[in-house]
């Protein structure tokens, strides 16, 4: 299987550069996986899709802002990180620009010195690994200091760095946001949960497997760098209880179907479950966690195009990618989104 099957064109003018004012003013495409047939609804829309008894499965993760420019202390170079993933204690993983600048015992400055970063690991692919050096609350700091991650697609500054967070964000541990939850507003959530559907909260943190491209011509070569989950027992109780009365089980965003799909690769019910994912889901893999997703568009040759292609057929998907382009769906983080059913 070849990562060019995966490709499309995309108008660079369809790319959403900015969040919309009203969280679910969103288009919705639903598509019917079996059927390949589309409709077009708004994402107010996505409840009368869900029944009573049914569960809808959000990732709860809070982005960090985790993008931090600062200066070598021996040169005056200008660095960029932008942190991964909290491998121990202080140390973390991360993005470096440019790294070619940075060698191990390397000390960069932000802040004027209110944080510090040591260089432990000069790696590949751009990774590093640093120790960071500060007084006080970490995340208190980064908030000071740090921008949200924007993916590089998106130009325009943005306004409210909680735009890029979803309304019920907790902890702190991302490098990009879970952006099929951003449709969501409180109010939405609760006209669901009136419903008598199930609300189930799941945490993976994003970090470098889920938007680090594909580099490899075939597609069973590609490399999924790990990500932190956590499944609690409240959340399996709900998630078997629904399923031995027949509900469905529809994920938001491909984060959450990652985190539930890594429990039942092993086993035959939902338990409670903590540890590093990295799993990559792409045709041919047997679902065995959810129903149906809501999610968004996703990049040509992407994982995530990989992973809706799995779910709805790759014909489908790329069928219904045209159809959205055609009616000027906006595509990727704060673009419009779509529910498979």
């Amino acid at each position: 299987m070849s990562t060019d099957d995966f490709d499309y064109e995309l108008p660079k003018e369809l790319i959403a550069q900015t969040p919309l004012t009203k969280r679910d003013a969103a288009k919705l495409l639903v598509l019917d996986k079996k059927t390949g047939e589309v409709e077009h609804k708004s994402f107010l829309d996505v409840i009368d899709y869900l029944n009573s008894g049914d569960a809808l499965v959000i990732n709860d993760t809070k982005v960090i802002p985790a993008r931090i420019i600062g200066v070598k202390e021996d040169t005056g170079a200008v660095i960029e990180l932008l942190l991964l993933k909290n491998i121990k204690d202080n140390n973390w993983e991360c993005l470096a620009k440019p790294q070619k600048r940075l060698k191990e015992g390397t000390i960069v400055s932000f802040g004027e010195g209110l944080l510090k970063a040591r260089v432990i690991t000069v790696k590949d692919e751009g990774l590093t690994e640093v120790e960071l050096l500060y007084d006080g609350i970490l995340m208190e700091i980064l908030e000071h200091l740090g921008t949200m991650p924007l993916p590089p697609y998106i130009h325009e500054k943005l306004k409210n760095q909680d735009m890029y967070q979803t309304v019920y964000a907790k902890d702190y541990g991302s490098s990009a946001a879970p952006t099929a939850g951003l449709h969501f507003t409180k109010e939405l959530l609760q006209k669901i949960e009136d419903k008598g559907i199930r609300i189930v909260h799941v945490t993976l943190h994003v970090g470098l497997g889920t938007f680090r491209p594909v580099m490899v011509s075939d597609v069973s070569k590609h490399q999924m760098h790990s990500e932190h989950f956590i499944v609690t027992k409240d959340a399996c109780d709900t998630l078997n209880e629904v399923r031995r009365n027949g509900g469905k089980i529809y994920a938001v965003g491909t984060t959450s179907v990652r985190t539930l799909e890594t429990i039942l690769e092993k086993n035959d019910l939902f338990v409670p479950m903590e540890g590093d994912t990295s799993i990559f889901i792409y045709p041919g893999f047997s679902f065995k966690a959810i129903d149906g997703l809501i999610t968004n568009f996703h990049l040509p040759k992407s994982t995530l195009v990989m992973l809706v292609s799995a779910l709805a057929g790759k014909d489908n998907i790329l069928k219904a990618y045209k159809i959205a382009i055609e009616n000027n769906y906006r595509f990727f983080s704060f673009g419009d989104a779509m529910l498979i059913k």
